[in-house]
C-alpha cells in the first residue's frame, strides 16, 4: 500500500461517520441526445407551433379556456385573466399577457376595452390592470362546446384543460401565426375572413379555390410567388402612396410587419444617404395611417414613389413557412391543405353535435313518454300497498309493461327511480295536452336533426353561410392584390453626387471637384466614356477612376436607352477614308472596352455628338485643297444616315483629307413617335406591348386621365408615372378634341349635358373637377365623338303614361363652353335610360402610322442589330460610289420592312371613344 493510500485509510478511520467520495461519469453525447431533444420537442409541441385542429398555440388555447371559465358577459380585467390562465400555463404572466394583447389586436376572437396599443404606430398596450377583455360573439359561436371537447390534466394535475378546442372555422388561417422553436419556425400569414368562408364552401362542393393573404394594415400585395404559403414562397408588400400635389406625397396604408415609426425611420435614413430627397416628413397617424412627405424643390413625385419602394420599408418581402402540429408532430402543409383539414373537421364537429343532440332528444322523448304513461294511467296507485323499495320498483315496472310497445328503448331501473321522484304537485297539475305538444315538438326536432345528419354537407355549407352573414360585415379585404413591376434602384435613386472629369489625364469621379463638372448623379449610376481613339467604356461611378486619356464625351449610362443616338465621324486608320455612322448603345458589359471604328491602328474621331432624342444635325466638312479637287467643302445631314448597331463600320463620308468639321444646323429628331402601352395589372406604362395600346407619343404629347369622381388631369408619358386608384380612362390627349359629358347633378339629381375643350396649361398635373363639387354628383358618360347622338327613354309620368323616346344631337343641343360651366339639363321629364346612337358624321377610321421618315431603317426607334461584316459602305460626297452588300443585309432589310408593316397594321385607339358608367 502506498503512503497516500495509507494516509487516506487513516483519515477514514479517524472519521468513521463520513461516507466515501464517489464520482459519476456522464457522456456528453447522451446529454445531447436526451436532454436537448426533449427540450426541442417540448418547445415545438408546447410553445411555438400551432395545432392544426384549432389553429392555436398552447398559450392561446389556455387563454381562451380561462376566459370561457370567467365569462359572464361582462369585461374582465386582463390582469385577472392572466392570473386565471396561470393555473394552466407554467411560463409566467409576461408570456400570457403578450399573447393576449396580440389576440386582442386581431379583433376576431377577443373583444377589447381600453388602450390596447396600435398595430399601425407600434405603440404598446397599457398595463394589464388598466385594460379589459371578453370573448367575442364570434368566439361563442364557433370556438367552444364542452360536449365535443377532449380534456386532459393541467401541468400540475389540479385542473383540466382542453387538448384542442372544437373550433368550427379555419381560425389559424384567419389570424395567422408566427413562432420560432428549436431548429424550426412557423410563419402563416393572415387571410380574409369572408374569403376563407367562401373557400370552405367551395371545398365542401369539391370546387377549386384560391387563397391569398390579407393584412389588417392594408397596403398592396404581390402574391404571384406565394406558393400556397409553403417554404420558398415570397409575398411582396407595398405601402399605398398617393400624390396630393407636385410637392407632396401621402402614405395612407403601410406594409404588414412594419409600423409608421419604423417606416419613417427608413425614409429618413434613405434621405440621409441621398437615395431620396425630401424636405420634411409629418406623421399624422391616428385611427388611420397618414404620413405626409414634403419633397424637395424640383424633385419628381413619380420617381420619388419608386425610390421609396426601392430604398425604404415602403416595400418589404415576407417569406411564409406554413408549419403546424399534426398528429403530434410538426408538418409542413400548404394553406390549401390546412383549409381542407379545418373544413372537414368542422363537418365532423357539426356531425358530433347533431349526434349528441339526437341522443339528448331521444332520452328526453323517452322520459317524457314514461312520465305521461305513469301519470295518465295512474300507475303510482300500484305502489300504495308496497312495503319495501324493491316492491315499489317491481310494482311500477309491472304497471309499465303493457305500454312498453309504445316506447323506443327498454325501461331501466334508473327510469323507474326518476318516476318515483315526481312530486305530488306536478302530478296534480299535469296537463296531458301540453305533454303531447312537448312530445310532438321533440319528434319534429328529431326529424330535423336526422335530416341534417343525412345531408351533413349541405348543413355545413349553411353553417358557414350563417357565420358569414352574422360576422362577415366589416371584414372586407383590406389588402389590394396587384402584380408589381420591378424597380431598378439605379433608375430611381436621387442624384446625391456630382460627376467630374479631367479629360486630358483621363480621370473621372465624384471627388475631382477642381476639374470639369459633368452632371449630377447617384452612387448607383454607371458612366459611359468615349475616347478620341474611337473606343468607349461603361464603368461604375466612384470617387476617382482612370477611364482613358483624351476623353471626348462622358455622361451617365442608361441601359436599353434606344432614344439617345450618337453621331460620329472618324478616320479609318492613318490614311484611310473618313467614315460616318449613327448608333445607339443599348446594353454593354461593365468595364469592357468597345471599339466604334473598323479597328485599324491610328483611327481617330474628328466629330462626335450625343443626342438624347435622336436629333440629326447637319455638319459642314472642309477638305484639304489638292490638285484636281474642284469641290473643297460640302454639307452632310445625319438624317440621311440610318441608325445602326454600335459595331457597324459606318458609311464612307469622303476619301479625301479633311481639314475641319463643324456643326451647321441643330436639326430635329429623326426617331418616330414612341409607342406607349398601359398595363392595367401593374398600373404602369410600358413600351413592351403589354396591356392596352395608348398611342404614339412625340416629345410634347400628353396623357389624359379621367377619374371616377368626375375629374381629369393631364400628365407626361414618362414610364415611371404613377396612376391613381380611381382612374377610369387613359388616352392620348388631343387639344382639338371636344369632350361631351353627361352627369347626374348632385343637388337636384337631374341629368345634365355639357361640352368643353381642355386647356393644357390649366390641367397639367392637376385634377380639374368638371361635374361640380357636390358629393352626390355622378359621372355617367364621357364622349369624345365630334357629333354624338343620344336616345332618351323616360319613366311613367304622373298620369301613368310613358312619353315617347327623344333623340338628342349633342352638337346642336348645347354649345361648347368652359370646363366649369354647369351645362344644360337633358330633359324636363324623368329619364329612365340613356342610349348612345351612331354619330351623324362618323369620323373615318385611321390606321396607325408610325414616323414616315424614310431614311430610318426602323421608325419606332428600335435599332437594327447589324454585324460589322454586314455593312453597306457608300461615298456620300465624291464621284465614286462603292457598295458592299451581301445576302444577309437584304434579309435584315426585309425583316425590318416586315416589322414596319406589322406595326402599321396595328390600329389606333378608336376616335369615337364612349365611356359609360
Amino acid at each position: 500500500m502506498s503512503e497516500q493510500e495509507e494516509m487516506n485509510s487513516e483519515q477514514n478511520e479517524e472519521k468513521p461517520g463520513k461516507p466515501a467520495e464517489t464520482h459519476r461519469t456522464i457522456q456528453l453525447s447522451g446529454m445531447y441526445e436526451n436532454w436537448f431533444l426533449d427540450y426541442a420537442s417540448y418547445v415545438i409541441l408546447e410553445r411555438a407551433v400551432p395545432e392544426i385542429d384549432d389553429g392555436l398555440k398552447p398559450v392561446q388555447r389556455r387563454i381562451f379556456h380561462s376566459m370561457k371559465n370567467l365569462d359572464d358577459g361582462r369585461f374582465n380585467k386582463v390582469a385577472n385573466i392572466i392570473g386565471h390562465t396561470m393555473q394552466y400555463h407554467p411560463h409566467g404572466d409576461a408570456s400570457i399577457g403578450d399573447a393576449l394583447v396580440q389576440l386582442g389586436q386581431k379583433e376576431l376572437v377577443v373583444e377589447t376595452q381600453g388602450n390596447w396599443g396600435n398595430v399601425l404606430t407600434g405603440d404598446s398596450a397599457a398595463a394589464p390592470r388598466y385594460i379589459e377583455a371578453r370573448l367575442s360573439k364570434f368566439a361563442h359561436d364557433v370556438v367552444f362546446n364542452p360536449k365535443t371537447t377532449e380534456w386532459k390534466l393541467s401541468y400540475d394535475g389540479r385542473n383540466k384543460e382542453p387538448v384542442s378546442l372544437p373550433v368550427k372555422f379555419p381560425l389559424l388561417l384567419a389570424q395567422g401565426v408566427e413562432g420560432i422553436a428549436v431548429g424550426l419556425a412557423s410563419k402563416i400569414l393572415p387571410h380574409n375572413f369572408n374569403e376563407l368562408i367562401d373557400a370552405s364552401i367551395k371545398c365542401l362542393k369539391n370546387e377549386p379555390f384560391e387563397l391569398f393573404p390579407d393584412f389588417y394594415t392594408g397596403g398592396l400585395a404581390d402574391c404571384s410567388k406565394y406558393n400556397e404559403g409553403l417554404r420558398g414562397g415570397r409575398v411582396r408588400l407595398r405601402a399605398k402612396i398617393g400624390q396630393l400635389d407636385k410637392k407632396t406625397l401621402v402614405i395612407t396604408e403601410i406594409p404588414f410587419g412594419t409600423t409608421t415609426t419604423s417606416l419613417i425611420d427608413s425614409v429618413i435614413a434613405a434621405n440621409d444617404k441621398g437615395k431620396i430627397k425630401i424636405r420634411k416628413i409629418d406623421d399624422n397617424t391616428a385611427e388611420k395611417v397618414e404620413i405626409v412627405i414634403h419633397l424637395a424643390p424640383g424633385i419628381s413625385p413619380d420617381q420619388t414613389i419608386d425610390a421609396l419602394y426601392a430604398f425604404t420599408n415602403c416595400e418589404v418581402s415576407i417569406s411564409p413557412n406554413s408549419c403546424v402540429i399534426a398528429n403530434g408532430k410538426p408538418a409542413f402543409l400548404s394553406v390549401h391543405k390546412i383549409l381542407e383539414h379545418n373544413t372537414k373537421r368542422t363537418l365532423e364537429l357539426l356531425r358530433q353535435e347533431l349526434m349528441i343532440r339526437m341522443d339528448e332528444l331521444e332520452k328526453e322523448w323517452h322520459l317524457s313518454s314514461l312520465e305521461k304513461i305513469f301519470i295518465e294511467n295512474r300507475i303510482y296507485h300500484d305502489i300504495e300497498q308496497s312495503e319495501s323499495w324493491e316492491e315499489v320498483v317491481e310494482a311500477i315496472d309491472k304497471g309499465l309493461k303493457p305500454f312498453t310497445k309504445y316506447l323506443k328503448k327498454p325501461v331501466t331501473e334508473d327510469d323507474i327511480i326518476r318516476l318515483t321522484e315526481i312530486k305530488i304537485k306536478r302530478i296534480s297539475k299535469y296537463n296531458s295536452f301540453k305533454a303531447d305538444e312537448h312530445i310532438q315538438s321533440l319528434e319534429s326536432e328529431m326529424e330535423e336533426v336526422q335530416n341534417h345528419l343525412k345531408h351533413i354537407v349541405d348543413y355545413t355549407i349553411n353553417f358557414f353561410r350563417q357565420i358569414k352573414k352574422k360576422h362577415g360585415a366589416g371584414r372586407e379585404r383590406r389588402t389590394e392584390l396587384r402584380s408589381f413591376d420591378t424597380i431598378e434602384a439605379a433608375a430611381v435613386a436621387a442624384n446625391n453626387e456630382k460627376l467630374y472629369v479631367n479629360r486630358a489625364e483621363g480621370f473621372a469621379g465624384t471627388s475631382l471637384k477642381k476639374d470639369e463638372f459633368v452632371c449630377d448623379c447617384s452612387d448607383l449610376d454607371d458612366m459611359i466614356v468615349f475616347r478620341e481613339n474611337g473606343t468607349f467604356i461603361v464603368t461604375k461611378v466612384n470617387s476617382k477612376a482612370f477611364v482613358g486619356e483624351n476623353i471626348i464625351h462622358i455622361d451617365i449610362f442608361r441601359k436599353n436607352d434606344d432614344r439617345t443616338i450618337y453621331n460620329l465621324v472618324y478616320r479609318d486608320g492613318r490614311k484611310g477614308p473618313w467614315m460616318v455612322k449613327r448608333f445607339a448603345v443599348l446594353s454593354v458589359t461593365r468595364d469592357k472596352e468597345y471599339d466604334l471604328t473598323a479597328g485599324n491602328p491610328d483611327s481617330k474621331v474628328f466629330y462626335f455628338s450625343a443626342n438624347p432624342n435622336g436629333e440629326a444635325e447637319t455638319i459642314k466638312v472642309l477638305l484639304r485643297p489638292k490638285p484636281k479637287l474642284k469641290k473643297t467643302s460640302f454639307e452632310f445631314n445625319f438624317a440621311d444616315l440610318a441608325i445602326k448597331n454600335k459595331n457597324a463600320k459606318g458609311n464612307i463620308l469622303t476619301k479625301h483629307a479633311v481639314k475641319q468639321i463643324y456643326k451647321r444646323d441643330g436639326g430635329i429628331s429623326t426617331l418616330g413617335a414612341r409607342d406607349i402601352w398601359y398595363d392595367e395589372t401593374v398600373k404602369r406604362l410600358n413600351t413592351e406591348q403589354r396591356g392596352q395600346y395608348v398611342g404614339a407619343f412625340h416629345a410634347d404629347d400628353k396623357l389624359l386621365h379621367v377619374f371616377a369622381g368626375g375629374e381629369f388631369k393631364l400628365s407626361g408619358y414618362d414610364l415611371s408615372t404613377h396612376f391613381d386608384e380611381d382612374l377610369l380612362l387613359l388616352q392620348k390627349f388631343d387639344p382639338e378634341t371636344i369632350f361631351s359629358v353627361i352627369y347626374l347633378e348632385g343637388e337636384t339629381q337631374l341629368y345634365y349635358l355639357k361640352r368643353f375643350q381642355i386647356e393644357e396649361d390649366t390641367a397639367l398635373n392637376k385634377r380639374i373637377n368638371f361635374i361640380g363639387e357636390h358629393p352626390q354628383a355622378v359621372l355617367k358618360h364621357w364622349l369624345t365623338d365630334s357629333s354624338p347622338r343620344l336616345s332618351l327613354e323616360f319613366d311613367l309620368n304622373a298620369k301613368g303614361q310613358k312619353p315617347e323616346d327623344e333623340e338628342v344631337n349633342v352638337a346642336d343641343f348645347v354649345a361648347v363652353k368652359s370646363v366649369k360651366a354647369k351645362g344644360k339639363r337633358l330633359s324636363n321629364k324623368e329619364i329612365q335610360k340613356i342610349k348612345l346612337l351612331e354619330s351623324l358624321h362618323p369620323e373615318p377610321e385611321v390606321e396607325q402610322t408610325q414616323s414616315d421618315d424614310s431614311s430610318l431603317d426602323n421608325s419606332d426607334s428600335k435599332i437594327a442589330e447589324i454585324e460589322q461584316d454586314q455593312v453597306e459602305t457608300k461615298v456620300i460626297a465624291g464621284e465614286e460610289i462603292s457598295e458592299v452588300k451581301n445576302e444577309e443585309d437584304s434579309s435584315v432589310e426585309k425583316k425590318d420592312e416586315a416589322e414596319g408593316e406589322q406595326k402599321n397594321r396595328r390600329s389606333e385607339p378608336p376616335s369615337q371613344m364612349e365611356l359609360e358608367f
